[in-house]
């Protein structure tokens, strides 16, 4: 970061004026995006979560505490790593993956360690059950117990990470529909 940044950063720090509990309340505002619990942690006086939810709702309104909140969430992309392009490419890994991938062929699945990372993100759950089965000897002519592992993958929706790279990316905004309407009195006669 330069100099002539921090200097900027600064001035707008200054120029805002915020209390320090205005500052406590947009920190804790930005963890949970709950107003009532930052106004409550911020003004620890305050003991109505009534009141506490109109004072939070005023304060969001201003454009100072705005203003601090979207500073804090620029510094906090930065810091985590975390840019637009991440998420949309974190998305594509979901909405681009198919359960083939986790197979070696119709049936026989691969082994977890034989998936690469974009493949295991993209499993949101995998559940496994045991039975116990017999098959039957016709040498022995009797049915012998035989365990069956059956495992269930679950992978992230597809369809919902389409939607976000979607939105992200502006496809779906509305489209402009200009429609006129005239309206056309009735004819009225007066006898």
């Amino acid at each position: 970061m330069s100099k002539r940044k921090d200097k900027a950063e600064l001035e707008l720090m200054d120029e805002l004026e915020l209390t320090e509990k205005n500052k406590v309340f947009c920190r804790e505002y930005i963890l949970d995006w709950n107003a009532t619990r930052s106004y409550l942690v911020a003004y620890p006086d305050v003991k109505d979560s009534n009141v506490a939810a109109a004072s939070a709702s005023r304060l969001l309104t201003n454009v100072k505490i705005n203003t601090y909140i979207k500073e804090i969430q620029d510094d906090l992309e930065k810091m985590a790593g975390i840019s637009r392009l991440r998420v949309i490419m974190e998305h594509m890994k979901l909405a681009f993956s198919s359960i083939a991938h986790l197979h070696n062929t119709w049936i026989k699945r691969k082994d977890f360690e034989e998936l690469t990372e974009d493949q295991k993100a993209c499993i949101a759950e995998i559940d496994t059950k045991i039975r116990t089965e017999y098959e039957y000897d016709s040498d022995a002519k009797e049915k012998t117990p035989v365990n069956v592992e059956y495992v269930r993958v679950k992978l992230y929706d597809k369809q919902k990470a389409l939607d976000s790279i979607s939105k992200m990316l502006g496809y779906d905004a509305p489209s402009k529909l200009d429609i006129k309407v005239t309206p056309e009195l009735p004819d009225i006669r007066l006898e």
